[in-house]
Formats: structure tokens, sequence, C-alpha cells
């Protein structure tokens, strides 16, 4: 993505398509973290609130055009191999997520986050940039009704005559349309257009949950509500290993991908450990800096102000969350489908001659996607790297951080084989 001049308007309007396109999280994260017993309202608030901090201390402290939310993938972890699977409740699963943010923070705030950062290969670097963008097509093309799950090839082809499939295709092409022409704000003006659109057609999202009326009380029930006492417990400490890994990693790599400017990476991945540490206390499952930042950086954004601007919109939708929440995936998907294949466009700097970067890197770029989750995709990446340099005979190329991120990926694999 090139560099553009910045300026106060071109910022602000990054920060309003940022939020319009990670818009669905209010409602998405709640439903997610209901299912582990928590309040389906209380969360809506704690989403939105962590939100709003997240994005305050990413814009004020590391002034980047990243946006932090309770993280997709991330929720899941925490309620369905967290809660349900080890038989943590929620609120010590909650004291998880503060105790890893810890982790997360000390690692991001000494020389370690300097030896990780400088251990990992170009090729890699490159390759998360080029799985990132396959994923967020994907998503997009999950959420436009283009693509289907499919009990025979686990994905097909989805019925385009359906309405979301409509919808998708003609906000695609209006978007892409003005994004050619250089119009300024062609995203933000693509998912206007498009809502517009689905709402003539009568298709919007369905809310459920959500009550009229606003109140703070049902947040009171999450707010500081962590409980330690499971803390001697085995299933406690590799919830927080696990969480852990996922925050550290998953950051990193989405930082790598996403920072039009990797010299604010120290300070971007030290607000990202801040916020997954408030994610906790507030009451939800921990923040990720977002594949969505990605529209708000192509819009222009390129400093604090787009995470701000993104914090004052998360502030007011309180007020307004039922009605955001109506804005259709197929109004979202041509963003995430645009953005994703030019970010694939990194995959050209792969050294691909060179079967021993390229192989990792493939595996990195392949099963982001299809594992649905970017730490599981740098896992089998950063796994197999100093394998196949070892089995090539090169394997003074890994440098001794890398063996032990290697190893680190592999005992979570098998930690969660244990659980």
């Amino acid at each position: 993505m090139e560099q553009n001049q910045v300026s106060l308007k071109k910022e602000v309007l990054a920060g309003i398509t940022s939020f319009f396109t990670i818009a669905y999280i209010i409602v998405v994260n709640p439903l997610i973290l209901a299912d582990a017993g928590m309040p389906y309202e209380g969360v809506v608030l704690a989403t939105i609130l962590t939100s709003v901090v997240g994005c305050l201390i990413m814009g004020l402290y590391a002034k980047a055009p990243i946006v932090l939310t309770p993280g997709m993938g991330v929720n899941a972890f925490f309620t369905y191999t967290i809660v349900q699977g080890m038989n943590l409740s929620w609120q010590e699963a909650l004291a998880a997520v503060v105790m890893s943010g810890i982790f997360f923070l000390i690692a991001a705030s000494t020389p370690l986050k300097d030896i990780l950062s400088k251990s990992i290969p170009q090729s890699l670097k490159h390759s998360i940039t080029v799985g990132i963008g396959l994923f967020l097509t994907f998503i997009g093309l999950q959420k436009g009704g283009i693509i289907e799950a499919s009990s025979a090839t686990f994905v097909k082809l989805g019925h385009l005559d359906r309405p979301d499939a409509i919808l998708t295709v003609i906000g695609l092409s209006v978007t892409l349309a003005l994004f050619l022409k250089n119009v300024k704000g062609s995203f933000l003006i693509g998912i206007a257009f498009t809502t517009l659109i689905g709402f003539f057609m009568g298709h919007t999202q369905e809310v459920k949950g959500m009550s009229d009326g606003f109140s703070f009380k049902p947040f009171g029930e999450l707010f500081f509500a962590f409980d330690f006492s499971g803390i001697t417990e085995l299933s406690f400490w590799i919830a927080t290993f696990s969480l852990t890994m996922i925050i550290t990693f998953e950051n990193m790599g989405l930082l790598y991908g996403l920072l039009p400017d990797q010299e604010k990476f120290p300070k971007a991945f030290q607000a990202n450990a801040a916020s997954s540490i408030v994610s906790g206390l507030f009451g939800t499952s921990p923040t990720i800096s977002t594949v969505e930042s990605a529209s708000g950086i192509q819009e222009g954004g390129r400093t604090g102000i787009t995470s701000i601007t993104v914090a004052v919109l998360f502030f007011l939708s309180m007020f307004a969350a039922p009605f955001i929440a109506y804005i259709p995936d197929g109004a979202i998907a041509p963003i995430l489908i645009i953005i994703g294949g030019l970010m694939v466009q990194q995959i050209q700097h792969i050294p691909f001659a060179d079967f021993t970067e390229m192989f990792p890197a493939f595996l990195i770029i392949a099963l982001i996607p299809l594992t649905y989750s970017i730490v599981d995709g740098l896992a089998f990446g950063f796994i197999a790297y100093p394998l196949v340099k070892w089995m090539s005979g090169q394997k003074k190329q890994v440098t001794a951080p890398m063996y032990v991120i290697a190893f680190l990926f592999f005992m979570n694999f098998i930690l969660h084989t244990i659980v």
C-alpha cells in the first residue's frame, strides 16, 4: 500500500471507514460470549468500551492507524475451548485474559520484542501479509454469500440468486469502480450506497438480544468480574499459555501485515498488550489488531488520528448500536474482498526460487485462511521454517529465537490435544 500524504480530513475519513467496516463486532462478539454464560447486553457495552480504550491507547501512544477490538477467533477460543472445553467459569477465563495480557505486556516492553522482530525472516513477514489478504477475501466472500459451507467439499459457490449475494455483487461493482477512479472515500461511499440498496431490497441484518433502552447496569456484572480462584489449577495455566501465544503472535503478525510505517511497531505492539489487559478488566475476550484496519489504511490513514476517530465513533455507538447493527454483510464484504486483493500483491517479495524460504511462507499463506486462524497459520509456517532449513543443511541460517518460537508453537499444539 502506497504512502499517501497525511491530512486531517484523510485521517478522519479513514477512521470512519475503518469503524463501519468493523462495526459488526458490536453484535457478533456478544453473541459468541453469551454462549459462555455472559450477559449479552453487558458484553455489548464491554465490547464498545474496550474498543474505545484500545483505540485511544493505539492512537495516543503508538500514533498508529490500527483499530483494536475484541478479536474474532480468540473470542470463540475463549468461549468454546476455555469455558466449555476446559470447564473454567467465564470469570476464571477473564482472569486468564488479564494474566496473558500481563505476560504479553512484559514481552512487548522488554528487549524480547526486538529479538522476536529481528529473528523472523523477511519471507515469513511478507507471507503473513499475503495470508491475511487471502483471509480477508475469504471472510468477505463468506459474509457476502458468494461462498458457503458444504458437507461434501467444506466450501462451495453460494446461491448467487439470493439477496445477500446480489447485494454483494452490486456493492463490489460500485465500490471497485469508485476505487479504480481514485474517488476519495470510495470505501465509505461504497458501504453507504450498498446499505441503502439493501434497505430498498428489504435486506438488512437481523438484530437479536438488543433492547431499545440504554443502561450501564448489565456492564456492572462484567466490570472487574475476573476470578483468580482457579490459579492453582493446571487448566488455568494451559488457558493462560494458549491465550498468551495467540495474542502475542497474532498481533505481531497483524502489525507486520498492516502497519504502513514499521517504525511504529514497538509502541503499537505495547498498545496491543495494554489493551489486552483492559479486555479482561472490562469483561470481554482479548482485543486484537483487526484485519479491517486495512480499509482505513487504504483510505489514507497513517497516524493515530485514524484510531482516535474510531474510538469516538465506538463511544457514540453505545447510543446507536441497534441501528449500526442493521448494516448488511453485503455492504462490508466488497471492502474486505478488495483489500484482500491489495494485500496479496506482497507475494512478489517472497523468494520463490529458494524452496527453503518459499515452502514455510506457502504454508502460512495457505493455512491462515484454511484454518480460519491467523495464529494457527503462523504456527505451521514458523515450525516448518527451521525444519526445512535443517533438512537442507542450512540450519545456521536459523536464529536461536526462531527455534524457540517454533518449539513454543509446537507445545501449544500439544497442549491443545491434552485439553
